[in-house]
């Protein structure tokens, strides 16, 4: 143990259910509790904040976000952000090779409509400078990492598991690459570290 706490919040009650029912089997070392965002209250100060599986892509005005996550952590506190990229190369390469053209570039029109059970959600995909943008100047862009630059989408994993070897050998490249300046923005997501500056 650390001394560390954990606050996951979602905008949707039926997210805080479920997570709540997979809390007690997988049993976090860290102590946990779930809540709404929209019952964040300010003045309550925290040491970091994480958004993963794209969250922030479903967020219409991510500028807002920025100045609220600006009003809820510490100065020099690190968020990190997991979006999905705008252009995914092994993306767009299957679907072309399968005929599916449309579906081969819908990030790069920066927004789509998606369906969501029985709700259609519009996603966004911002470049690496337009997050840099929005987030300024409260948070500093500190580092930006490609996921799944060479390995494929999680939704073609069943495909390539059948080849343990091959999939090995992308996540290997994965590690490599990486960080690199051309090609981090061009996986299936990219991981922004920003730390909190004074303004």
């Amino acid at each position: 143990m650390l001394g560390v706490s954990v606050l996951a919040c979602n905008a949707a009650e039926g997210m805080i259910q479920t997570g709540g029912d997979r809390l007690q089997p997988e049993r976090p070392k860290a102590p946990t509790t779930l809540d709404l965002w929209s019952k964040l209250r300010p003045g309550a100060l925290f040491d970091g904040a994480l958004s993963n599986f794209s969250g922030l892509n479903c967020v219409v005005d991510l500028e807002g976000t920025a100045r609220d996550l600006a009003s809820l952590v510490t100065i020099r506190a690190p968020v990190l952000i997991c979006l999905s990229t705008r252009f995914c190369l092994s993306e767009t390469l299957w679907f072309l090779v399968h005929g599916k053209f449309r579906k081969a570039f819908r990030r790069s029109t920066a927004i789509a409509t998606v369906n969501v059970g029985d709700s259609l959600v519009k996603i966004q995909y911002p470049s690496l400078r337009e997050m840099r943008k929005l987030f300024s100047p409260s948070f500093l862009l500190r580092s930006c990492m490609g996921i799944g630059v060479a390995v494929p989408p999680s939704y073609l994993e069943p495909i390539f598991c059948k080849y343990p070897r091959v999939l090995g050998f992308l996540r290997r490249i994965d590690g490599s690459i990486a960080h690199l300046p051309l090609l981090r923005t061009i996986g299936d997501h990219m991981l922004l570290y920003l730390e909190r500056v004074e303004v």
